[in-house]
């Protein structure tokens, strides 16, 4: 029986995929679990538009993020922090806030994975920081400042 997944399955098949299952797997669990679906010629149709639609989405947000990774360059991103006398943050920095704070300072909104930080930053001062992501990296200055309380 040909259905159409509406799951990903393992050892069956991903989302969307058409397969050849047999009768009683497909009749007795899978379409009365919604996992799966009768595949008529006008879903199959169905299913390939909207896989060609999705293919084409993906390949305009890949160039805007390549776009954005690139405008990433050079770009200097800052940070307020509080510090001891000597500089020392009583907080470090992850990759997840330096993501947090390139997404609200305007530049671009990164999975924290794609940022390359060996360690925490534990005190103030420039770091240059690399993010590699789709092939795509860039190179940018992270300026860690003393917060100040008044």
């Amino acid at each position: 029986m040909k259905i159409i997944l509406l799951k990903d399955i393992p050892k069956v098949g991903n989302k969307f995929d058409v397969k050849n299952i047999s009768d009683g797997y497909a009749l007795n669990f899978l379409i009365p679990n919604k996992l799966a679906e009768f595949a008529t010629p006008k879903k199959i149709k169905e299913i390939e538009t909207m896989k060609l639609r999705h293919k084409e989405e993906d390949i305009l947000q890949q160039d805007l993020f390549i776009k954005n990774m690139k405008a990433l360059n050079n770009a200097k991103i800052y940070i307020e922090e509080k510090a001891n006398e000597k500089g020392h943050l009583f907080k470090g920095i992850h990759k997840e806030e330096i993501a947090t704070e390139l997404k609200k300072q305007g530049h671009i909104d990164i999975k924290s994975e794609y940022i390359q930080l060996e360690h925490m930053i534990k005190e103030a001062g420039e770091f240059d920081i690399s993010a590699k992501a789709s092939g795509v990296s860039a190179v940018f200055k992270l300026i860690i400042n003393n917060k100040t309380t008044a």
